[in-house]
């Protein structure tokens, strides 16, 4: 007998063709919601093996309260199980067909992970780096991101917000438990979340997983995070900070070299 994943590949595969139209025409860019993708038991217990984590996100001012590990797969065998999925042949097949791009998930998964939103956190809009820093002919050219939020609400926030930055259009998707939300990255394609209202006790928890296509060689400029806050009581400060933040950084990694990698 052949083991159950914790993802439903066979739904993915079944329903290829429309999930592909759904990606490509999404507006305001391109991206798909796939609801109760995952077996609910597993991820229910899954979920419930994860602690309070203590490794603070290095976003700086543009996050806050914000906490991560990139290795998730070492809580438990179901979060390592989950893990395997993200990065699999099949995820890897699916991705690949929807986008119409030959595209990988990262082993490695650099930057991305267990993350938990604690008391008010937020995530200031943002554009993905484009190319891998370590891997530099890696494209970035999807975001995954499986939401764990228990009995969530509409009113406790933390929506996953996405902008076109060419049109402004703008749309915000709901981040209810056992959902997975499969975003373009490109140098349009905003997203970041408000400051949420959870309840005591409560976090907002996704995984972030990342997908990459390969270039024979770079043809964009390299760039780290691009910020672009925007919620009330930001600072011209800030905004001039998110604007500057690749050139602040390029200045910084090569003076003491990069922090992301540390982040396990």
């Amino acid at each position: 007998k052949t083991k159950k994943n914790m993802i439903n590949f066979k739904f993915l595969e079944n329903n290829k063709e429309k999930l592909r139209l759904q990606y490509l025409t999404a507006k305001p860019f391109p991206h798909l919601v796939l609801k109760d993708i995952c077996d609910e038991e597993k991820l229910i217990k899954a979920y419930e093996s994860i602690p309070v984590l203590d490794n603070k996100s290095r976003d700086y001012m543009f996050a806050k309260n914000k906490f991560e590990k990139s290795n998730y797969g070492e809580i438990s065998p179901l979060l390592k199980e989950l893990q395997e999925d993200l990065s699999s042949k099949k995820m890897n097949e699916f991705l690949s067909y929807i986008t119409v791009r030959n595209i990988f998930v990262d082993p490695k998964n650099h930057g991305g992970g267990l993350h938990q939103g604690r008391k008010s956190s937020f995530l200031d809009m943002h554009l993905d780096y484009n190319y891998h820093p370590i891997n530099n002919n890696w494209w970035r050219e999807v975001n995954l991101l499986l939401y764990m939020n228990k009995d969530w609400k509409q009113e406790y926030g933390g929506h996953l917000e996405l902008k076109d930055l060419r049109t402004g259009e703008e749309k915000s998707c709901d981040v209810d438990f056992n959902t997975l939300i499969i975003q373009q990255c490109h140098d349009y394609t905003l997203h970041g979340y408000k400051p949420t209202k959870f309840p005591e006790g409560n976090f907002r928890t996704s995984i972030a997983t990342y997908a990459f296509s390969n270039h024979i060689q770079q043809i964009y400029d390299q760039r780290t995070t691009d910020w672009f806050p925007d919620k009330e009581g930001d600072s011209i400060i800030k905004k001039w900070l998110g604007r500057n933040f690749t050139k602040l950084v390029s200045v910084k990694s090569k003076v003491f070299g990069s922090g992301t990698a540390k982040n396990q």
